[in-house]
């Protein structure tokens, strides 16, 4: 089968890639969609390290194949999305309903995959950019059938991270203001959380300007270039003179994070989530922080794949959450290489890889 792989030094797109049957607990999965963004390439020029080789994709839509034994929420031929959480479900923070944190989701990933006689590694518990992927039950969530696979695929990452977010790991009320930085994929998800949330001040900022017309379809009230603007800080500050309720860091900059922080109003949380380079720090001044302000880290929008994607795919539905209009293009799974040059220069909000089935 086809799938894309890193072996270290490149990535290429095989025909030869082999996956082994489902085993207790698993569910082997035919992929129709993947979504690509930075963190896959993220491993390929190495600020995420990760074991090689490795079979790519985080972000996945397709059917059922084969469920192992003991799985039973999901049937050979059910619509699913692929969540990377691939946590236990026993342990105590799953029994809290916090499954981002459980340990056993963090391994070191197995080797579900063969090509030549080598044991391939799994990326983010998913590897998505293969024709057929194995996952552990509690990572396929099913869908109505009337979610499109490339469409489905993005809520699995980025919609889970960046609406998350807003309604589980900030909680934004009706009537707050937020800030977003940086526009791009997860920036968007965090645009249209807060527009679902009720934010009545939503500032989207970009140093691209050609993303203010998504931007604001997505839900943001204003715009700011931070491009022409010279002083960002200023700009906001002349939108919301007090400062914000919630800035959302999504680029993974420490002089936007230490921005982030300046720009927070009394009361003010910093939400981070783009993921600089391992080991970067980042700094700020401690008083500022003593009018009950937080700095907080968020991994993975706080999600409950088994409720949230459901429930994100509802939304869908009803025209209150966008993910058709995330999509800029589709590309067979053989033009990878064209969809990272388009990524990596910022040409798509997001594209999706198809696969033929």
């Amino acid at each position: 089968m086809r799938g894309v792989i890193f072996d270290g030094k490149r990535t290429q797109v095989v025909d030869d890639l082999a996956v082994r049957e489902p085993g207790p607990g698993e569910v082997l999965v035919a992929v129709g969609a993947a979504g690509l963004c930075h963190s896959d390439l993220s491993v390929v020029d190495g600020t995420i390290p990760y074991p090689a080789p490795v079979v790519l994709g985080h972000e996945g839509a397709g059917r059922v194949e084969a469920v192992g034994a003991g799985v039973t929420h999901v049937s050979p031929g059910d619509p699913v999305a692929l969540s990377t959480l691939a946590s236990c479900g026993a342990c105590a923070d799953c029994d809290r309903g916090r499954p981002t944190m459980c340990r056993r989701s963090i391994g070191r990933p197995g080797r579900p995959f063969t090509r030549r006689g080598e044991g391939l590694f799994h990326f983010a518990s998913v590897s998505a950019f293969a024709e057929r992927t194995l996952v552990k039950a509690a990572q396929a969530v099913r869908i109505p059938v009337d979610v499109p696979p490339a469409s489905a695929a993005l809520i699995g990452c980025g919609v889970l991270t960046g609406v998350g977010a807003v309604l589980n790991r900030a909680k934004v009320e009706q009537g707050d203001s937020v800030l977003v930085l940086g526009a791009g994929g997860i920036g968007l998800n965090v645009i249209q959380g807060a527009r679902i949330a009720g934010a009545s001040a939503v500032v989207a900022v970009d140093a691209n300007p050609a993303k203010a017309a998504l931007a604001r379809r997505f839900g943001a009230t204003h715009f700011v270039d931070a491009r022409a603007s010279g002083d960002t800080t200023a700009a906001v500050r002349e939108i919301l003179p007090t400062g914000v309720d919630h800035a959302f860091e999504c680029v993974g900059d420490v002089r936007l994070i230490r921005q982030a922080i300046d720009l927070l109003d009394r009361h003010g949380q910093a939400v981070l989530l783009g993921v600089p380079p391992a080991g970067t720090e980042a700094s700020f001044p401690v008083s500022s922080m003593y009018l009950d302000k937080s700095i907080l880290g968020c991994r993975y929008g706080s999600s409950r794949p088994q409720r949230d994607i459901p429930r994100y795919a509802g939304l869908y539905r009803q025209g209150r959450l966008l993910l058709d209009e995330l999509i800029t293009v589709t590309y067979p799974v053989e033009a990878f290489e064209q969809a990272a040059h388009d990524v990596l220069n910022g040409a798509v909000a997001r594209c999706v890889l198809t696969f033929d089935q």
